[in-house]
């Protein structure tokens, strides 16, 4: 029975009865804390009366592994029967007092020679007694490995030109056993480290990065910005519905208006391996192309058509609504679509490709009319931007179609789009070297991107027309009237910060930034799951198919749009990854940059060679669009920082 003065056990912890009220227990703990139980959340182990803790002293956990209790534990262990608590402590302590009484529960809870509960209390065999010394022997070990180790890793931190103090043989191991929590906090698997905790460092990827770059356990080589935002760099499993099929066999699937006729052109970088469009053109007899006469000129846009052989909820059209998009990072490229889709739908690797056309027709004003979808089968003509420049003089359907792409750019502009120019560069990973390569702009790269362009409004208009639930792209244009635009690239970045984010909707809506009522995307369903979803929807209908409701097509964006996001900030953070590591060997190299916007004490500046913006300190007579010579300090590849000064 349980009265006052009685040793109880409160959540493992030692308690005494100081009063009962009624089915209540009031109880005091060894920290002074006072509360109020009932009868079954309390274990009696002694009756008393106990009226301090002085007890616990001589029945601290420290003798659990003592010589007395060994012997007791071998003398027991050929008992057959459980003893209870109060028969325990008589035999192993000679007695049962509060002391013993608490120091048979804290043998109990140690676990080493006995368990079961406090009414039956049972000594555990000699295997079982073996494993758990071994156990914790191992442990103890382990500790002890741990503690030099971290010590190890703070002189380091402390001199960081020292080599990790760790024999060749143990090196990976060690930092393999000991910084695992440290990389999942670097890759964004955990927002905790016992590690970094324990060398009082924080607790952030970034500190987790450096601290893995300063062990040596990670090389700069290691881009950790994808699995932070939760990518998988792994393939994807489904490029189709009819994976294996031959293109041959594709495109005998389904009639196709034969367009082998045109020439079709799929322009693209010379890095690109997943060509995915391609432009061709038909100018009316009486028309005057160079004169910027289109009346009656024909544009075809053919893009790749996987959909040909994906369904709504297949397998592939579900792996593409989780990845969003291709991820394409300077190291490795994670196709939306399995591997197998290039061969099997990208333009121009075979000698007949399927395609899905998008026939328009140019009026007077530039606009796209009359637009007509179906599928086709075209000879696609793989041209760099370079060779495609060159053509342009010699090649009558390349000139026209560079012609007409003036005369759309001129219509969008003058219905209000945005012109920015970009500086942007190609990075490649080789042998463990970066490589930074401007990106060159080319005539050829407005050809097509005014024919993508004109594809994409052609397929919005085409949708809304029928009532077609569709993917639709707006965005809005915060420019101040009162504010005037810089020239150059100064105003450039100044009305790229006016751009508001798309928006992604199945109602058409104004798209400011390219000067159109109406916009859609659909000349990249190899790479943008939302081009995908139109190119089904618009097939279903061709077809006479259940097509998508609105609804449906909604949450199938909110679906990728979020995978899509994730891909976006993990490339841009990639691309600033590599060019640090770029730099980390190039302290007091001089860049050549543009002053773009004064802030303060400082100005935000861009290097041109490397497409990086970064703050720096410039002299006071320095206007936006000057020139100015950076001179690198200091990289941290763990921050993605750079620190300049002016030259």
């Amino acid at each position: 029975m349980i009265n006052e003065g009685s040793l109880v056990i409160y959540k493992s912890k030692p308690a005494i009865v100081k009063e009962k009220d009624g089915g209540k227990f009031s109880i005091a703990l060894a920290d002074g804390e006072s509360v109020k139980v009932r009868d079954k959340d309390i274990e009696l182990i002694h009756g008393g009366p106990v009226k301090n803790f002085d007890f616990i002293k001589s029945g601290d956990e420290s003798f659990c592994d003592s010589k007395a209790v060994r012997e007791a534990w071998e003398l027991l262990s050929g008992e057959s029967e459980p003893l209870p608590l109060k028969d325990a402590a008589s035999f192993i302590f000679g007695g049962y007092t509060p002391s013993s009484a608490y120091a048979v529960y804290c043998l109990l809870r140690d676990g080493l020679f006995f368990s079961g509960a406090i009414e039956s209390i049972a000594p555990k065999s000699a295997q079982e007694v073996a494993a758990e010394e071994a156990k914790r022997g191992e442990k103890l070990r382990e500790t002890g490995e741990r503690t030099r180790f971290l010590e190890r890793v703070k002189a380091q931190i402390k001199n960081p030109s020292q080599k990790f103090l760790l024999p060749d043989d143990l090196q990976l191991t060690q930092r393999s056993k000991f910084l695992q929590d440290v990389e999942a906090l670097a890759y964004g698997k955990t927002i905790k480290s016992r590690t970094m905790k324990d060398l009082n460092l924080g607790e952030t990827p970034e500190d987790a990065h450096s601290l893995l770059l300063k062990t040596g356990f990670w090389t700069p080589m290691v881009n950790p910005h994808p699995g932070r935002f939760g990518l998988s760099l792994s393939p994807a499993n489904y490029s189709s519905d009819q994976d294996g099929a031959s293109p041959e066999t594709r495109l005998l699937n389904e009639e196709r208006r034969d367009l082998c006729h045109l020439d079709a052109f799929a322009i693209d970088s010379p890095w690109s391996t997943d060509p995915d469009d391609a432009v061709s053109i038909e100018i009316a007899a009486n028309e005057d192309s160079a004169a910027g006469d289109f009346t009656g000129c024909t544009l075809y846009v053919h893009i790749a058509d996987p959909a040909s052989s994906i369904v709504f909820d297949s397998p592939a059209e579900k792996e593409a609504r989780d990845r969003g998009v291709t991820l394409y990072l300077p190291e490795t490229t994670v196709r939306m679509l399995a591997e197998e889709s290039i061969p099997a739908f990208a333009l121009g690797i075979s000698e007949k490709s399927p395609a899905l056309t998008f026939k328009m027709t140019i009026n007077k004003k530039g606009e796209t009319v009359n637009v007509e979808i179906f599928p086709s089968v075209i000879k696609a003509r793989r041209v760099t931007y370079e060779d495609a420049d060159r053509l342009i003089d010699t090649d009558g359907s390349l000139r026209a179609l560079f012609n007409l792409s003036q005369k759309l750019s001129e219509k969008r502009t003058a219905n209000g789009a945005v012109n920015i120019e970009y500086t942007e560069v190609h990075i490649t990973i080789e042998n463990e070297s970066v490589k930074i390569e401007p990106i060159i702009n080319y005539k050829s790269a407005l050809l097509v991107k005014e024919c993508m362009i004109a594809a994409n409004e052609g397929a919005g208009n085409w949708a809304a027309s029928r009532g077609l639930p569709f993917p639709y792209i707006s965005q809005e244009v915060e420019l101040d009237n009162q504010i005037s635009v810089k020239s150059g690239i100064a105003g450039s970045l100044q009305l790229r910060r006016c751009m508001r984010p798309r928006v992604l909707s199945v109602k058409p809506g104004r798209h400011q930034g390219l000067g159109l009522d109406i916009y859609s995307q659909v000349t990249s369903p190899l790479r943008r799951y939302t081009d995908l979803l139109a190119h089904i929807q618009i097939r279903a209908f061709l077809h006479g198919n259940r097509t998508l409701s609105a609804d449906e097509i909604s949450t199938r964006l909110g679906f990728s749009e979020a995978a899509s996001a994730a891909a976006v900030h993990a490339e841009r953070a990639s691309v600033n990854h590599w060019i640090m590591v770029y730099l980390c060997d190039k302290k007091e190299s001089v860049f050549d940059a543009v002053a773009i916007e004064n802030k303060g004490s400082r100005w935000a500046a861009l290097i041109p060679s490397l497409a990086l913006e970064t703050q720096v300190s410039l002299n006071k007579n320095v206007s936006p669009n000057d020139t100015v010579k950076l001179v690198l300090k200091s990289v941290n590849i763990a921050k993605g920082e750079a620190i300049f000064t002016q030259g």
